[in-house]
């Protein structure tokens, strides 16, 4: 196939009676996405990661070529079938998406939970990413993580962070006791059932 670029505000050509004639309009502007998905942290610990991303197409002609079918076929360039949302959003998991999570696994094998500076984390994916989006014409502007814990990593971290408050003021073994009392401590779960038992009284 041979593409010509053409610039926003320029006059688009009519592709006549070319069968294989298309027009692939990309926006010109930042756009904004995100994924869900299940990763691995140091430790083997699990978490569900939420990224959110923001990026722009700088080059066109290189992003088509990895997302040929989001053109329409003699489609008029100022027409809503020209450019089709959800084409474009099939477009950003196949191209940006699947990048994204490649390198994120990677990288956030080597970061620990309690320790991990999550800005520079955020940084360094977004960087690392954009080592391999650009020859596809993409670019990263900017990235945002979000870690959602299950209970009991929540509690590990509690603990750990805990520790390190009491040992950075020399009282490590105060720590340890309030940490033993802590785990033996009894979890109270409070129901209320005086609707319900309300209820059941009227019936009977």
């Amino acid at each position: 196939m041979n593409w010509k670029r053409v610039d926003a505000g320029d006059a688009v050509p009519k592709g006549g009676m070319n069968p294989c004639y298309m027009k692939v309009v990309i926006p010109n502007f930042p756009m904004q996405g995100d994924m869900k998905f299940l990763a691995n942290l140091d430790k083997k610990v699990k978490v569900t990661t939420h990224i959110d991303y923001d990026y722009s197409i700088f080059n066109s002609l290189s992003f088509i070529k990895e997302a040929k079918y989001i053109g329409k076929a003699n489609a008029d360039a100022d027409s809503e079938e020209a450019l089709d949302p959800a084409a474009l959003e099939g477009a950003e998991k196949r191209v940006i998406d699947k990048r994204i999570k490649e390198v994120a696994k990677r990288l956030f094998l080597e970061e620990d939970i309690v320790a991990m500076e999550q800005d520079e984390l955020e940084l360094k994916l977004e960087a690392e990413v954009n080592k391999i989006l650009e020859p596809l014409g993409v670019k990263l502007n900017f990235v945002t993580l979000t870690f959602l814990q299950d209970e009991r990593t929540r509690q590990a971290i509690d603990i750990s962070t805990a520790m390190r408050i009491y040992q950075s003021n020399g009282l490590e073994d105060l720590g340890k006791q309030v940490m033993i009392a802590r785990a033996g401590a009894t979890q109270i779960t409070v129901e209320n059932t005086t609707q319900a038992q309300s209820q059941t009284e009227s019936k009977e």
